[in-house]
């Protein structure tokens, strides 16, 4: 007779959020990361033309929230990893071209907009763009199985994916001694 202890040990896991409360969180990190964004790209405008500060910030952001909508918005359990960092790389491309493209024809109808009219057309460009970008991560990055180590629920209620609960460890830091170039303000410090 085997021991009690002996026994192999089950993994609990929490079942992947369903689609309202991905989209919630989508929004929230999402969300959250793009109005800092916006604030950051208005900053590293003034040092360099404002399609580099989109790009330059754009990568930053897009890194960012891949890891977030890996452990947060989609509940995988697990960090992002190339594959799925290069596949929201591919979104984020798509959502530049918008923001970009929205912001290029502003300065074509309105010569000199000023920055609250540019941070207008900026957020709604990334607004209708962000909703792309969900719909993408959630049903080609994100979807069960898309990722190695996802593992699907036997006949549990809803048969969803099964993910452990992600452990996201929280870091203090202090702004006061840091610099504040426009730059180091542009990273959010």
């Amino acid at each position: 007779m085997k021991a009690q202890l002996a026994a192999e040990p089950e993994t609990v896991g929490v079942a992947a959020p369903g689609a309202f409360v991905s989209f919630v969180r989508f929004v929230v990190c999402g969300g959250g990361v793009g109005v800092l964004s916006s604030g950051a790209v208005a900053l590293l405008a003034g040092a360099m033309p404002w399609v580099v500060a989109n790009a330059v910030i754009t990568v930053v952001s897009t890194a960012l929230c891949t890891e977030l909508h890996a452990l947060f918005t989609f509940g995988t359990g697990q960090r992002a990893g190339w594959r799925r960092h290069w596949q929201s790389a591919g979104s984020a491309t798509a959502a530049y071209a918008v923001t970009s493209f929205a912001v290029l024809a502003l300065h074509l109808v309105q010569s000199s907009p000023g920055v609250l009219t540019e941070q207008i057309v900026y957020l709604a460009a990334s607004g209708l763009a962000g909703v792309g970008r969900f719909l993408v991560l959630r049903v080609f990055v994100f979807a069960a199985g898309a990722g190695a180590g996802v593992a699907t629920g036997a006949g549990g209620r809803g048969g969803g994916v099964v993910a452990p609960v992600p452990v996201v460890p929280v870091v203090l830091v202090s702004v006061a001694s840091v610099s504040r170039s426009p730059l180091v303000l542009a990273a959010g410090a």
